[in-house]
């Protein structure tokens, strides 16, 4: 989204059938179409296959796999992930276990198997965020140095942000998750489409979506807050605190709503 809001003609190659499918629908299908309309070309379902530079040698012929050609690619970019660096601990002459992909097994309360020898951060393969990691750390500080007996990190609800164009913010469960725990009988979603007023001078105009995920026997319990659009990585991080608090629908509706701001849709949904 930056390079294409740059001037840069982007084509972006999603081996999914969608850019991050893992989020809730709303918010995948919300940004797919948004990358669309910004101009950038996304091939779903394929992955880059080979890559031949032109005999000029300034640009590239990139064939995926699904026999697709892009040509004149100037640079490609692979987000190939990452993995665990655990080589240079020499874990195992310590004895220390981690698993076939390279995270050290830890227990809830960052133990490994052991005695005495903890892991925090990316490397136990939980959430892979710094905050998290930092997170974590203090608890285990809390715990070891400052005598807060049971101190951990509780992993449920942690919010979360993609730095997309527009934003994105996530906590909790998507629909499908809350569904496949709870039953779809016993979930009910909130949600608000609409374009910010900040656009209301702009020539293009971005979507904001909103959803809220709740479960109707626990009296309509928030277990999901799902934002794309303007200012959504900052407007998550207060109602986060709410989802922890175990706040419901009625105690969101309950809010009276800043107006005229994005983030009242949040407490407005019927």
């Amino acid at each position: 989204g930056v390079l294409q809001a740059l001037g840069t003609q982007v084509t972006l190659v999603v081996r999914g059938e969608r850019p991050l499918k893992n989020f809730d629908d709303l918010i995948c299908e919300t940004l797919y179409d948004e990358l669309i309309k910004a101009g950038m070309e996304v091939k779903c379902a394929t992955t880059v296959k080979s890559a031949t530079r032109g005999a000029d040698g300034s640009s590239m012929s990139v064939t995926l796999s699904d026999d697709t050609v892009v040509d004149d690619v100037d640079c490609l970019l692979a987000a190939t992930g990452r993995s665990p660096l655990i080589e240079p601990l020499n874990l195992a002459a310590a004895g220390v276990e981690h698993d076939a992909k390279g995270y050290i097994r830890v227990s809830d309360y960052q133990e490994t198997n052991v005695e005495g020898v903890y892991a925090v951060g990316d490397v136990t393969g939980k959430i892979e965020l710094t905050p998290v990691a930092i997170a974590a750390g203090r608890k285990l500080s809390d715990r070891l140095f400052g005598g807060v007996e049971g101190a951990k990190l509780d992993y449920s609800n942690v919010p979360t942000v993609v730095f997309s164009h527009p934003p994105i913010g996530t906590l909790g469960l998507t629909e499908k998750e809350a569904i496949a725990e709870y039953g779809a009988e016993d979930i009910k979603c909130y949600t608000s489409t609409f374009t910010n007023m900040y656009h209301a001078v702009t020539e293009r105009k971005t979507r904001t979506a909103m959803k809220l995920v709740c479960v109707k026997s626990l009296d309509e319990r928030v277990v999901g807050v799902h934002l794309i659009g303007i200012a959504a990585d900052e407007i998550l991080q207060g109602f986060g605190v709410a989802v922890k608090m175990g706040a419901t629908k009625k105690d969101f509706d309950s809010c009276v709503a800043i107006h005229p701001t994005a983030a009242e849709e949040l407490v407005t949904m019927r």
